[in-house]
């Protein structure tokens, strides 16, 4: 595996290394060894499927608060999405700065997305279906999110969204008070 550090600080695009024959190809898209050489989890207690029969919809932007912030690693395993990461850390040099990266099945990308950070993405194709391994399991009591068009965040998503569930499309703008 190849790990590309982003410009958010522990954020990190990870490609594959495939061995390719007549028959496809044959890939790590994990390795405990790997992962942990760069001190990210290598623990995964929680792993989700995420299935966007839409082009255009939009999931986010999710996090979790507490003493438990959920780290993911973000796949395309089929289909594409524009995936959104912005950093909540209030200590980072990159508190409140945004990433969008394209994640495929055609590139068989993935994201490192550290604990801390909002996440969501926005469907490029229809039937995406995106698999996260979480280093943490869900939360009720401290799931959170933010508004996807935050002005403050000024994320600059590829299209507007055309399919949003109601509690996505409701979340209030970021207050960073709420963050501590």
């Amino acid at each position: 595996m190849r790990f590309e550090e982003t410009r958010l600080a522990g954020a990190y695009l990870v490609e594959i290394e495939p061995h390719a024959d007549e028959r496809g190809f044959f890939a790590r898209t994990f390795c405990e060894r790997e992962f942990g050489a760069r001190s990210l989890p290598t623990r995964f207690p929680q792993c989700n499927l995420s299935r966007n029969e839409r082009r255009g919809t939009l999931r986010g932007m999710h996090f979790q608060v507490g003493p438990h912030p959920e780290a993911k690693l973000v796949r395309a395993v089929a289909g594409a999405i524009y995936d959104v990461i912005v950093d909540l850390r209030p200590a980072s040099a990159t508190f409140l700065q945004w990433l969008g990266v394209e994640l495929s099945q055609e590139k068989a990308n993935a994201l490192f997305v550290p604990g801390g950070f909002a996440h969501g993405f926005l469907s490029l194709t229809d039937r995406a279906d995106v698999f996260y391994h979480m280093s943490e399991v869900y939360r009720p009591e401290a799931d959170r999110g933010c508004r996807w068009n935050d002005p403050r965040l000024a994320i600059r998503w590829p299209a507007v969204p055309r399919v949003i569930a109601a509690k996505d499309a409701e979340y209030p703008d970021l207050n960073p008070a709420d963050l501590q």
